[in-house]
């Protein structure tokens, strides 16, 4: 039965090949385009029965070769004109691609009938083909194994028009990657093939001379970037196998004259793009907005595993002793690992080594010097967007060794960051933070800046360390208080919500506590917090609403005291302590 089922398929298929034969060299273009129209049709629900394991006992595998075997038996027959071989070429690659999912025997033949009809087709034609059928597979028919032929056939063809084809190669790994599982066997071979497409590009680069060469060099950069992006987040079933794509990868970094500190601080990066966007217009450039991401992660890579930067030739010590004795070098990396940080669809493992190899970074510093002649505040950007990405990981990470490895980080950076500016960084973070436990620790380490600052001023003794100490005094200012204000009394108005900004209020009366003791008792007022329409304005509009607000709300748990969380009851009655204690602080002020 089985047998006559394959017999029949054979019969039919060899069939409407010879129909679409006849229409096409009799120049009869309706009946040519119908045939042809039969014969994909007839080989798409095929193709589609086997690798939905639609064809009951019969074998996929066995069927699949079968029909592979006789369309490429048929089209290399001497009897087959060229002209009929051409306007096959428009359709049959595509179909016959479909079939590479069955088995990888069934890849093996699929990729021998697409390289046959590249050998025999105008390169420019097949160019063109290979790129349609790449970029517009059927919605219903998105497997890896689909691509692999495709993509193989591209490679084997030195192109002329490499930047038009490579838009449509990353869009379709990035599609891919968006549906990748645990079985991704063939995700992987999809990196390979994208690979192996770079190194005929190489081969390109070779025998071109000049500014050609320069700017082709650079298009292969931000490819081999891109797919070392898409790799590190579109194979996530086993990360020796992503390895494996990521060492191939990193072979071409040298010959696109790209460095480990060049790719870590970002400015090889801006060059080749701003190369490649100038040869064009922006317009289909955006198939490279994760490159700067595969350039983070290139060095990750290497930090992580040696054969990586061995085939990078990268020293990593070296690197990491640059960025550790430059400050801007090392701002400009801590810009790049944000990607890492805010990448959604990342593993947290890398994330983890991105952090690690921050830490190393910032542990090898051994003084924090800085120069009065430079403008910090152009990095605060570069800093804020860098540290927002570094919270993303203390609270989210599902680790808690490394949400303690990313705080410990966090907090090398700050104080890393020159104190002209830190004040800015940090109150920036505050105010568009919605996160009520995040608030709570920025605020933490704004009472632990402005402690520093008060030990260090009192411990020096003459002016000459009083000059270095100077650095500390820039958080005792009255736009600390703002930070108290923006939590105690919320810019939408009224009271903060309890309990739910409990961590945030806590914080910020400990905050204004601790303030309001130290100026009392140091007879100063840095921060006008002694100030008569300071103590009133915080007198009246933010500690006797948050107290009646707080005792409310106890009222109120009293009645479901039993269905509360134990650390919703033990906030409600930290900040009726502190909110009493800071209110009859103020009374004595």
């Amino acid at each position: 039965m089985m047998v006559a089922a394959s017999d029949t398929m054979g019969a039919t298929l060899h069939q409407t090949l010879a129909s679409c034969s006849k229409s096409i060299e009799a120049g009869d273009y309706s009946k040519s385009e119908e045939s042809i129209a039969e014969l994909v049709n007839f080989l798409n629900s095929i193709s589609d029965s086997l690798v939905a394991g639609e064809r009951g006992n019969e074998d996929p595998e066995k069927i699949a070769v079968e029909i592979l075997t006789q369309i490429h038996q048929y089209m290399a027959s001497p009897t087959v004109k060229q002209e009929v071989i051409d306007a096959l070429a428009f359709e049959l690659p595509k179909a016959v691609a479909r079939f590479a999912s069955v088995s990888t025997k069934c890849l093996e033949i699929a990729e021998d009938v697409v390289y046959w009809f590249i050998e025999k087709c105008s390169p420019r034609d097949m160019l063109s083909i290979l790129c349609e059928a790449i970029g517009s597979p059927s919605e219903l028919f998105t497997v890896p194994g689909y691509f692999i032929p495709l993509l193989g056939g591209l490679k084997r063809r030195h192109y002329q028009q490499v930047k038009s084809a490579i838009p449509v190669i990353l869009n379709v790994l990035k599609t891919m990657c968006s549906m990748s599982d645990d079985e991704d066997t063939d995700h992987e071979k999809l990196f390979h093939k994208a690979t192996g497409i770079a190194y005929s590009i190489r081969s390109i680069c070779v025998n071109l001379e000049g500014e050609d060469k320069k700017k082709l060099r650079a298009l292969l950069g931000l490819y081999v970037l891109q797919i070392m992006a898409l790799a590190s987040f579109g194979i996530t079933s086993d990360i020796l196998k992503c390895l494996s794509v990521v060492v191939e990868l990193s072979d071409f970094l040298q010959h696109c004259e790209l460095s480990y500190v060049g790719l870590i601080t970002g400015c090889e990066v801006d060059t080749i793009y701003k190369l490649v966007v100038e040869d064009d217009s922006k317009d289909g450039m955006d198939c490279f907005s994760q490159a700067k991401l595969g350039a983070a992660l290139a060095v990750i890579w290497g930090y992580t595993a040696s054969e990586v930067a061995t085939a990078a030739k990268a020293d990593l010590p070296v690197v990491i002793m640059e960025l550790q004795g430059n400050w801007a070098r090392r701002c400009e990396a801590i810009g790049m690992l944000k990607y890492i940080f805010s990448c959604a669809n990342l593993p947290w493992e890398l994330k983890q080594h991105g952090i690690r190899f921050l830490l190393r970074v910032m542990d090898g510093i051994v003084s924090y010097s800085y120069d009065d002649h430079v403008d910090y505040s152009m990095y605060m950007p570069t800093l804020y967007t860098s540290l927002q990405a570094v919270e993303m990981v203390i609270m989210y990470a599902p680790d808690s060794a490394l949400r303690k490895d990313a705080f410990s980080a966090f907090k090398k950076v700050l104080a890393d960051i020159p104190t002209s500016v830190r004040f800015d960084v940090l109150s920036a973070l505050i105010m568009n933070s919605d996160s009520s436990s995040m608030i709570g620790i920025l605020l933490d380490c704004v009472k632990e800046e402005m402690r520093m600052g008060k030990v260090e001023r009192n411990s020096s003794a003459d002016a000459v360390l009083n000059s270095k100490v100077s650095q500390f005094t820039d958080f005792w200012n009255p736009s600390v208080l703002e930070l108290v204000e923006v939590v105690l009394r919320p810019p939408k108005g009224g009271p903060p919500s309890l309990p739910q900004s409990s961590d945030a209020v806590l914080s910020a009366l400990n905050l204004y506590r601790f303030i309001l003791i130290t100026e009392s008792s140091g007879n100063s007022n840095s921060t006008g917090i002694l100030s008569k329409d300071k103590l009133q304005k915080a007198y009246n509009e933010w500690l006797l609403p948050l107290r009646k607000l707080v005792t409310g709300t106890m009222a109120e748990s009293q009645k479901d005291y039993e269905n509360l969380a134990c650390d919703t009851i033990c906030a409600l009655n930290l900040s009726s302590w502190c909110s009493t204690d800071a209110l009859n602080l103020l009374k004595r002020s």
